[in-house]
């Protein structure tokens, strides 16, 4: 687009105080006379530049006007690269920072530089589950920012996977997972990207809600999440050498009390169900006794029967008594309604 060639042009001035058309049509890959009438343009847009012809000739800013690339003190530039400069980064946005390495002034390139090298993001965890946002992610980015319709083909973990027409509305990064929200025929709803089978725009455009805003909308979402995640509690007593798995395994949602008499600690924790409570709690065995309430104690009951039985020899009997809803276990990734989405 002729806009982003100005800008880097006007950058390429602030950079080196002088520039000619040959180095400007080298740095943004056009012919001489494009990279020409873009300084003509310029200067006809206001800006103060000039040429002068002759040997040592150029284009310049009027007084030698210029800033560090539009201000950024070398402290910002290194932040700017610090955060966006992993491996990991898109093909698009690793041209864009070489771009706008070149843009950089000679005395700060070295800790751009540096800081573009500091960072790392390797997106697969230790249990090789690929983080990230999943093949169509660059589909979706673009059907956002083009404001396009997409049909999409979407695996939810307790629902046979479909398709179905959604109204993208913003991407949102949550702990390295990319979810899209987007308008339904149910209103607003989140998509988890790593589940989306297929992405293909239809060229149709968004219908928006009114005055939506990606932020609000998020946090809306963030408390339906955090209310299902944590519609149980159960009480409990842990051996202390119990404690570290605890917390490992619970998080924010493991509260802890004072010991007791027999060195055993009294704690809460919350979960999405008793059930999910039980199943993650009955892994650490007698060195966790659940006090309350009577239906977590009666999952591990029939938990710890299914699995006697399984290892006993029984298998068939076990299968009839392990009936536990697997699938609540994936509460934060099921698509949540937001709010009711005005399309107009």
């Amino acid at each position: 687009m002729k806009a982003d060639r100005l800008v880097a042009t006007l950058l390429l001035l602030q950079a080196r105080g002088r520039v000619t058309v040959r180095e400007v049509a080298q740095e943004l890959e056009v012919s001489e006379r494009t990279a020409r009438r873009d300084l003509e343009a310029l200067t006809t847009a206001g800006v103060p530049v000039y040429s002068q012809r002759g040997r040592g000739g150029g284009w310049s800013l009027v007084g030698g006007a210029r800033t560090d690339l539009t201000g950024f003190t070398s402290r910002e530039i290194g932040a700017l690269f610090l955060a966006a400069g992993p491996l990991s980064a898109s093909p698009e946005l690793r041209a864009a920072l070489r771009k706008l390495m070149r843009a950089v002034p000679a005395p700060m390139r070295p800790h751009a530089e540096a800081a573009a090298k500091a960072i790392l993001i390797d997106g697969v965890d230790w249990s090789r589950t690929a983080g990230g946002g999943g093949p169509h992610q660059h589909t979706l980015e673009r059907a956002v920012l083009d404001g396009e319709q997409v049909r999409l083909g979407y695996a939810p973990p307790d629902r046979a996977p479909g398709e179905r027409t959604v109204h993208p509305l913003g991407l949102v990064s949550k702990a390295g997972r990319w979810y899209l929200v987007a308008g339904t025929e149910e209103g607003l709803r989140t998509f988890r990207l790593g589940r989306v089978t297929s992405a293909t725009r239809t060229g149709e455009p968004v219908r928006r809600p009114e005055n939506f805003d990606l932020a609000a909308a998020w946090r809306e979402l963030a408390a339906e999440v955090e209310q299902r995640l944590t519609a149980a509690t159960v009480r409990a007593r842990a051996d202390r050498d119990a404690l570290p798995v605890l917390r490992q395994l619970l998080g924010g949602r493991l509260r802890t009390g004072e010991a007791q008499i027999d060195g055993r600690v009294e704690f809460t924790a919350d979960g999405p169900s008793v059930e999910v409570l039980a199943a993650q709690l009955a892994g650490l065995g007698s060195r966790v006794e659940v006090l309350d309430p009577p239906e977590a104690r009666e999952s591990l009951v029939r938990l710890g029967r299914s699995l006697t039985a399984v290892y006993g020899g029984r298998g068939e009997e076990a299968r009839l008594d392990s009936h536990f809803p697997l699938g609540t276990y994936y509460t934060e990734d099921v698509s949540v309604p937001v709010m009711a989405a005005n399309h107009g």
